[in-house]
């Protein structure tokens, strides 16, 4: 069962959406916040799985509630669900510790979609937003001075599963590829973040491409 944490300022939004997720067994809706404040406030009282969040709303916009959610409760998955199809509040939500980026126009059984993969450990992103993220965000980041953090370095097998990482592979799929049990390919990727001190294999896979680690051109 996942608990999820439903975040809009619109009723008639939270309303559909809220009709659609209880339409489903393994989804249980354990609260609703109309801004980041309620937001941070509902986590703090329901510990959810999972958080379905807008960005643009009163008194705490979604952007800076997952970054103050991210910081005390790094477990609660985070995932911004918005009709702003904007290069920076993509960016800025990978920064904040985000698992995915959707937009409101997703039929219900993408949203099913999105969510399974949320439940595995993955990310909720379409290939085409994965990849203009990677492509955007490793220019943007690449032009930041900031100190890099000490990483230890990755193996052999933890490169290959990265760079299918970057190219948008499921946590299924990078296990066929390279004849592994999904379980083995999860320990790979905690053991990736763990060494890279990163927070999700979005990071994960910015982080690759900008250090050079796999080849740009899969992108």
């Amino acid at each position: 069962m996942m608990r999820v944490l439903l975040v809009d300022d619109h009723a008639l939004f939270r309303l559909g959406t809220r009709e659609q997720l209880d339409s489903r067994p393994d989804i249980e809706v354990v609260a609703e916040a109309t801004n980041g404040l309620e937001a941070i406030q509902a986590a703090r009282k329901h510990l959810p799985d999972l958080i379905l969040m807008d960005i643009h709303m009163p008194h705490c916009d979604g952007l800076e509630a997952t970054r103050r959610i991210k910081k005390e409760m790094p477990q609660v998955k985070i995932v911004i669900f918005t009709v702003a199809d904007d290069d920076q509040n993509l960016f800025d939500a990978i920064k904040a510790g985000a698992q995915g980026y959707l937009l409101k126009n997703l039929e219900p059984s993408q949203l099913y979609d999105m969510l399974d993969r949320i439940s595995r450990d993955e990310v909720a992103l379409s290939g085409p937003i994965a990849a203009k993220i990677l492509s955007e965000f490793s220019q943007t980041d690449s032009q930041e001075e900031q100190p890099a953090p000490a990483v230890e370095q990755l193996t052999e097998r933890e490169v290959e599963v990265l760079e299918l990482v970057v190219d948008g592979l499921t946590n299924k799929e990078i296990g066929e590829a390279l004849h592994l049990s999904v379980n083995t390919i999860k320990i790979h990727m905690r053991n990736i973040l763990d060494k890279l001190h990163l927070q999700n294999r979005i990071q994960a896979a910015v982080y690759a491409v900008r250090e050079g680690l796999v080849n740009e051109d899969s992108v």
